[in-house]
Parts: C-alpha cells; sequence; structure tokens
C-alpha cells in the first residue's frame, strides 16, 4: 500500500515533465516558423526589388521603341502614347542607310560565331587537359591564368591594338576575333568543373579499351563537361555580343563595325553638322539586340543552372 501511494505522485511528476518539455519544444517551434516567416517575407520583397531592377529598363525599352521621333521626346517615357509604332520603326531600322543594321547584326553574329565558340571550345581543351592531366610547371600555369583572370579587358586593349597594327590586322575582322579566342575565366571555370565531372576511373577505363586521347575527349569527356561547357558559352557570347571598347579602337571601317559601335554611330550623328537625330531607330535596334541574347538564356538556361549546382551535393 505504501509502495502504490508512492509511485503515484512519482509517475504524475514524470508525465508532468514530459509534457513540460513538449510544451517547451512547441513554442521554440512556433518561434521558428515565426523567424522563418519573416526571413521569408524578407527575402521576397528583396527578390521583387531586384526583378523590378533588372525588368525596368527592359520595359522603358520596349515602350519606347512604339514611338515616333516626335513621340519619343515629348511624351512620357514610361508609358505608351500616340499610335503603335513599333513595327513601322523595326522596318525603318533594318533600311536606314542601305541596310546598315543588317550588316551589323551579321558582323556580330560572326564575332560571336567564330570568337565565343572558338573560346568556348579552346577553354574546354584547355581546362579538360589541365584537370586532367600532370606536367612540369602546372602550377606556374595555374597562377597566370588566375592572373589573367583579374585583368579587365580594357587595360589589355591598347597594346593589343599596338601589337595588331604592327602586324597589319587593324580594321579587319581578325582583330576583334583573335583577342575573342581566349577566355581565362573560362578556362579556369572548365578546369575546375572537370576536376570532379569527369572520373578518372572513366578515362582509365577507355585507355585500356584502346581510345586515344582525342577520342575519348569527344566521346566520353565532352558529354560530361556539357553543363560547364553551356555556361562558359553563355559568358563569353554575352562578352562578345556586347563587347564595344576593342572594336571601337581596333576598326574604323563601319563596314566591319558590331551592334554595339554602330548603334552609338547612329546616337552620336544628330550632334553633326547636318547630322540627323534618329533616337527612335536607335532605341528600336537596341531592343533588337537583346532579343537574341534573351532568347539564347531562355534556351540554354537548363543548361546554365546545372553547371552552376554541379558538386554542390556529394554522393
Amino acid at each position: 500500500m505504501t509502495q502504490a501511494t508512492i509511485s503515484v505522485p512519482a509517475a504524475d511528476a514524470r508525465s508532468s515533465k514530459r509534457a513540460s518539455s513538449r510544451a517547451t519544444r512547441h513554442t521554440r517551434s512556433l518561434k521558428g516558423r515565426g523567424v522563418h516567416q519573416r526571413r521569408s517575407i524578407l527575402l521576397t520583397v528583396v527578390m521583387a526589388v531586384m526583378v523590378v531592377y533588372a525588368l525596368f529598363p527592359l520595359f522603358w525599352l520596349f515602350v519606347s521603341s512604339t514611338k515616333t521621333q516626335s513621340e519619343l521626346l515629348s511624351s512620357f517615357g514610361l508609358w505608351f502614347s500616340g499610335d503603335f509604332s513599333l513595327f513601322d520603326n523595326i522596318a525603318q531600322t533594318l533600311t536606314y542607310g542601305n541596310g546598315e543594321f543588317v550588316r551589323w547584326f551579321g558582323n556580330t553574329l560572326l564575332y560571336v560565331v567564330v570568337g565565343a565558340g572558338g573560346a568556348t571550345l579552346l577553354a574546354a581543351l584547355g581546362g579538360y587537359g589541365l584537370a586532367k592531366f600532370n606536367f612540369p610547371g602546372k602550377k606556374v600555369v595555374f597562377a597566370v591564368v588566375l592572373g589573367a583572370v583579374a585583368i579587365p579587358g580594357t587595360a589589355l586593349a591598347v597594346p593589343t591594338f599596338l601589337m595588331f597594327s604592327q602586324l597589319g590586322l587593324t580594321n579587319t575582322p581578325w582583330s576583334i576575333i583573335l583577342p575573342s579566342l581566349i577566355s581565362p575565366f573560362g578556362l579556369y571555370l572548365i578546369w575546375t568543373y572537370a576536376l570532379d565531372a569527369v572520373p578518372t576511373e572513366v578515362l582509365e577505363a577507355a585507355r585500356m579499351d584502346g581510345a586515344g586521347e582525342m577520342r575519348t575527349f569527344f566521346t566520353i569527356s565532352l558529354r560530361l563537361l556539357t553543363p560547364g561547357i553551356v555556361t562558359v558559352l553563355l559568358f563569353t557570347v554575352v562578352a562578345t555580343w556586347n563587347n564595344y571598347f576593342l572594336p571601337l579602337i581596333m576598326l574604323s571601317e563601319p563596314t566591319w563595325y558590331p551592334l554595339t559601335v554602330g548603334l552609338n554611330q547612329w546616337n552620336a550623328q544628330s550632334q553633326t553638322v547636318g547630322g540627323d537625330a534618329i533616337y527612335n531607330l536607335v532605341v528600336t535596334g537596341s531592343l533588337l539586340t537583346i532579343v537574341p541574347i534573351i532568347v539564347a538564356f531562355l534556351f540554354l538556361q537548363k543548361y546554365w543552372q546545372s553547371g552552376l549546382s554541379a558538386g554542390s551535393v556529394k554522393a
């Protein structure tokens, strides 16, 4: 009887302790959810501000491209006004100056396909070789690549111009294509990506089966490196497409201008004696210029996201 009397209060105490512990955990859980909720709202607001900041210039560019020259200078810049003149502006942009815009667009495509495409291929070959082969001076090469990444391209523009003028290559497409073939950042990115993306065991198995190094690269390694290569391709395409300073000092003949330099020439001709002010065509040409880049990002987005997240999860 005495033992039963003593054990009941003890059981009640243990039950009360467990209930108190559950209540404490529940309170902490509610607090945690509250903090998480506040953080989610803050992140949502920040992301919304960033989206508006990124899309605001595009919205202004589209709205301005729908206006005539007079409406562009007299109406409110953030909303439509008068007749919808987008298609008329596009037609005038493509035909103005005997089709200068079309020629500049073709030049830009040439520089991107040959320059950015070649830079991506060279970066893939070089980065793969540095990641999977050992040779004397590898650390020196690593230091040189990192140093090249830290040097801005504008700092090399004038020395490159002096060298190309001695070779007689200025005012030719080669003066834009050859410098575009060098991408230290792309080389470094492929290098770091290939370390984990291409297993050494797979390469050794291919060599044991009699496959040469080039065949192994193009049949096995290239497929494994696809996300990283597409990421480098996007960076090099954008850099070459938006390249302005190098073509500005290298080219003196409008025939070889890219879009960046050509549109700036259109914009500057209003300041010359007898020059026409064609701001509506400059704005419309800028809108047409960014369309291929947007399409490239949307088309290659899945590869780009895969390339950025590769190696973040370890099996």
